[in-house]
């Protein structure tokens, strides 16, 4: 039961826009009963109950994410911005999958607020600290080595006039970025279709 309120729990931290949200359609109930589909990222299995600690952090990430959502619709993308920063600075039990899973997430969507307000130098140090802290294949770290991609190609957009070369390099840089995408998918399918959850 703890993997599937897990799940559900990532949901609604990822509700507001994050790849997150995606999470409670792909979920497996522990007992191996059919939810919506299969789960795409293992959760660990440690107890039967999650912890008040992670339960706190879940719901702090949850409310910076709605946070961010009310100020989207105000069009204050600076204040959304700073919201969901503030998803990185939450205390996650040590070795959380949880926790990794949220901070991975919550890159990709602080990268994709920073694309519009031309900071994509800071939006790529944001997806390359997350791929760098990763400790497991997952669909979030697929999702993140994505947004890289999509930096990237912003990054092109904005050399295209004055760089054709760099400009050049940053769009096989972006497939190179959506390749490694790619790939970590293909692990997770093939682990899921041989009746194993990815690691």
């Amino acid at each position: 039961m703890r993997g599937w309120l897990a799940a559900m729990l990532i949901a609604l931290v990822g509700m507001g826009g994050g790849a997150a949200g995606m999470v409670a359609g792909c979920a497996t109930r522990d007992d191996g009963s059919p939810g919506d589909g299969r789960r795409v990222t293992k959760l660990p299995q440690p107890g039967p109950e999650l912890s008040q600690e992670l339960m706190i952090a879940l719901a702090m990430a949850r409310n910076y994410h709605h946070k961010a959502e009310i100020y989207l619709k105000e069009a204050r993308i600076e204040q959304a911005t700073t919201a969901v920063r503030q998803v990185l600075s939450i205390q996650f039990p040590t070795g959380s999958s949880e926790g990794e899973d949220i901070e991975l997430d919550a890159r990709a969507r602080l990268a994709k607020l920073l694309v519009p307000q031309g900071k994509l130098d800071e939006a790529m140090a944001v997806v390359n600290e997350g791929i760098a802290r990763a400790h497991r294949h997952s669909f979030f770290l697929a999702n993140l080595h994505s947004v890289r991609g999509e930096v990237l190609e912003a990054r092109a957009a904005k050399l295209a006039e004055r760089d054709k070369g760099q400009a050049a390099a940053a769009r096989r840089e972006a497939i190179e970025s959506y390749d490694q995408a790619i790939q970590i998918e293909k692990a997770l399918i093939e682990q899921l279709s041989g009746g194993e959850e990815a690691e």
